[in-house]
């Protein structure tokens, strides 16, 4: 299955939530869950990113949807890059 880095950064809005609920972190990952991905692994940040996670999904429309559907809450502005493990890249020039 297809491999997306998402890098989000807090908005000012989304900062306060995690400052008042850190958990609310976890609800958010069920909500990507929800929407057909899957959380491989998650990281908090320190410089110009708040968060990077690193996702599965079936394919780039819902990585689409889930990109959208987050940032439309108002909480976070993300980037969202599509990834390739190292293998496959080296195949792929084959």
């Amino acid at each position: 299955m297809p491999i997306f880095v998402m890098l989000t950064k807090l908005t000012d809005e989304g900062a306060n939530t995690i400052n008042r609920d850190a958990g609310r972190i976890k609800e958010v990952n069920k909500d990507v869950e929800d929407l057909g991905a899957r959380v491989l692994a998650q990281y908090a940040l320190l410089g110009e990113d708040d968060f990077l996670n690193i996702l599965e999904a079936p394919d780039i429309e819902t990585i689409t949807r889930i990109s959208l559907k987050l940032a439309s809450r108002g909480t976070l502005r993300i980037r969202t890059i599509a990834a390739m493990p190292i293998d496959d890249f080296i195949q792929s020039m084959k």
